[in-house]
């Protein structure tokens, strides 16, 4: 039989701290670590507590970092961020505030750099609407607005 470590509620909370200093995390990482550390539900909420009133879990500041740090290095679109802040069951004002970190001039910007960019990618594919394609599958699958894909599509492939 495995024999699993046990954890004080003292040990858990500093192993916690050292947790989130190293990254923002969100109220969902945080409970699901505690769950693997077989903490009981009353002590998971009182390190939860514990971690937001000392500062060290803030889910506007983790949704904040979520989407400027995605959309500056992984060049996500708005949709992809919303959808993977519902993942982490952020709320709706949350997502609404991490959204106003991208500007919308750098925002557009990066769209068409990375559109430009993926289509120059694909010229080695002959046939216009397999190229098409592709660059639409791409840009959808990083959250870009449909509206917005489609009309680079189009305006590429003339």
């Amino acid at each position: 039989m495995e024999k699993h470590k046990t954890y004080t509620v003292t040990e858990a909370k500093r192993r916690l701290q050292r947790y989130c200093a190293y990254q923002e995390r969100c109220h969902k990482e945080v409970v699901s670590k505690l769950r693997e550390m077989r903490m009981i539900p009353d002590a998971i909420d009182l390190i939860v507590h514990n971690l937001i009133t000392e500062g060290y879990l803030n889910e506007t500041r983790f949704a904040q970092s979520f989407a400027r740090g995605k959309f500056h290095t992984k060049k996500w679109g708005r949709n992809r961020i919303v959808r993977e802040l519902k993942l982490r069951d952020i709320s709706k004002y949350n997502i609404t505030i991490a959204l106003k970190e991208i500007s919308e001039s750098e925002y557009t910007a990066t769209f068409h750099q990375l559109a430009e960019k993926r289509w120059e990618q694909l010229k080695g594919e002959t046939a216009i609407l397999r190229k098409k394609k592709k660059l639409v599958d791409y840009l959808l699958y990083r959250g870009w607005e449909s509206s917005w894909v489609w009309e680079k599509a189009n305006e590429l492939s003339q």
